[in-house]
Formats: structure tokens, sequence, C-alpha cells
């Protein structure tokens, strides 16, 4: 009887300690995304954005955020990447997406992509990339050229997700 009434014990006194360890990682997760809201609040008002259809503060949640210059350096990567590609921010800043590809990176999206971009429009696909460790996960990429309040082409916005369902080319 005392085994009974000791195992009820520690599965009652589980609960709550996990239930902590829930809500920590949802703070620490929320204190991430307003950190990176700040940042890219920063960029914005630095080079002037016109972001009113961008819905950052909306996705920056649930989706990785990559920012490139004109020349496609990453000058701002969300605190998702890690959690998506292994990487931390410092270590892709600096960078071009490139790093993310591999051999089995489909060409003629690659292509594709480089035409958007070429002609500064906004495109969607979903990618194979490469983590950290080499394992390859599907992207999916929702980008857009951005503009400042002038019109001038300031910067590129990438939105992307892990694709959990099976790419077929």
């Amino acid at each position: 009887m005392k085994k009974n009434s000791s195992e009820e014990i520690v599965s009652r006194t589980l609960v709550p300690i996990l239930a902590l360890d829930f809500h920590y990682e949802y703070l620490n997760e929320l204190k991430a995304s307003f950190a990176d809201l700040k940042k890219v609040g920063k960029i914005s008002s630095q080079f002037t954005w016109n972001e009113e259809n961008l819905k950052i503060a909306e996705r920056i949640k649930d989706e990785v955020v990559l920012i490139t210059d004109l020349n496609l350096k990453i000058i701002f990567a969300s605190s998702g990447i890690k959690r998506m590609t292994g990487y931390l921010e410092d270590e892709v800043l600096g960078k071009t997406p490139k790093m993310f590809q591999g051999p089995e990176t489909c060409k003629s999206a690659l292509q594709e992509i480089r035409e958007s971009i070429n002609l500064k429009k906004p495109f969607v696909k979903t990618i194979k990339n490469y983590k950290k460790n080499g394992k390859i996960y599907q992207c999916h990429v929702d980008a857009t050229p951005v503009y400042n309040l002038k019109g001038k082409l300031s910067h590129f916005i990438a939105f992307e997700k892990e694709d959990k369902e099976e790419l077929v080319f």
C-alpha cells in the first residue's frame, strides 16, 4: 500500500515540474522573438523600410527570418535559425543562403529563385537544404524584396520553415 501511495505522490509532483519546464521554454521563445523583433525594427528604421505588407511581427515566432543585403549577404537571422539548421546567428552572418545548399538541392529551383531575385520579384519555393550536421531538410522559403519609403530596393527578406512533408521534384 505504501508503494502505491509513494508512487502516486511522485507522479503528482512531477506534473507541475514538467509544466514549469514547458512554461520556461515558452518564455524563452517569447523573449527571443521580442529580441528578434527589436533587431529587425532597428534595421527597418535605419533603412526606412516600408514594412506595411511584410507582417514580420506575425511571422517571426513561427518562421525563421533571414534578411540579406543586395549582395545577398545575410545581415540578420532570427533565433529560430539554430532550431531549423543547427547554425547560430553569428555563424551565418556575412554569408549567403547558398551555405545551406548542397548536391541534392534542385538546380532548376535555384535558377527560378535567381531569376526572381534578378527581377526583384517575390517568390515561394520549397527546396532541399542542408543542416550544419549535413542532414537534408525541406525548406519552405517565402521571400520578397524590401523597399525603403522612397521606393528604392534596400534588402531581401525570407520567411523560412522546415516543411515536414515529402518534396517531389
